[in-house]
């Protein structure tokens, strides 16, 4: 468990799996990350998520510490399969919308840097999102992560018409 002076980041379990699909299903959450995701499709991402604690990474709910109702999640994992991040840590968060402009995504981004540093010996953690991903890159910038212009490349996910194939890369080196 990972405390800030807000939240609760937990491993998650089985009872948070309805905030997570909420989430999934939601196309404003969804907008500039990925499809919406059916019950099945949640159930495969809660399992994937899941698996990445065999490497010691993997996502954690974020829990507001005033309540007990799940935000989002944030967390490392690694780098996507056929992109330029493979074999990278990734970090990544996604907050369900009536959380949205609380600070709570860069707080709980920050808590898990600060873990990654004192527990990996990656010398540096990467993040990506869709170009169009505002929200996402101004958290990433206050993060302290950069972005050269040449780090960019069209997401294998996306069909070439969909806006989020065009994606950008972040990246924050360990801190000396």
């Amino acid at each position: 468990m990972i405390e800030t002076e807000r939240l609760l980041l937990r491993v998650p379990d089985e009872g948070d799996f309805a905030a997570l699909a909420a989430m999934w299903a939601d196309p404003v959450v969804m907008a500039d990350l990925g499809p919406v995701k059916d019950e099945v499709q949640s159930r495969e991402a809660f399992a994937r998520h899941a698996g990445y604690r065999e490497q010691g990474l993997g996502f954690l709910v974020v829990v507001p510490r005033d309540g007990d109702t799940v935000a989002g999640f944030a967390g490392l994992k690694p780098g996507a399969e056929n992109t330029p991040i493979e074999g990278e840590v990734e970090i990544g968060w996604m907050l369900a919308t009536p959380w949205w402009g609380k600070g709570y995504a860069a707080e709980a981004a920050r808590a898990v840097l600060d873990w990654c540093w004192r527990t990996r010996d990656a010398d540096r953690i990467v993040a990506i999102t869709a170009e169009r991903n505002m929200r996402s890159r101004k958290l990433m910038d206050r993060l302290g992560m950069r972005h050269d212009p040449a780090d960019r490349f069209d997401h294998p996910l996306f069909d070439a018409a969909d806006g989020r194939r065009s994606t950008v890369i972040y990246s924050i080196g360990r801190p000396r």
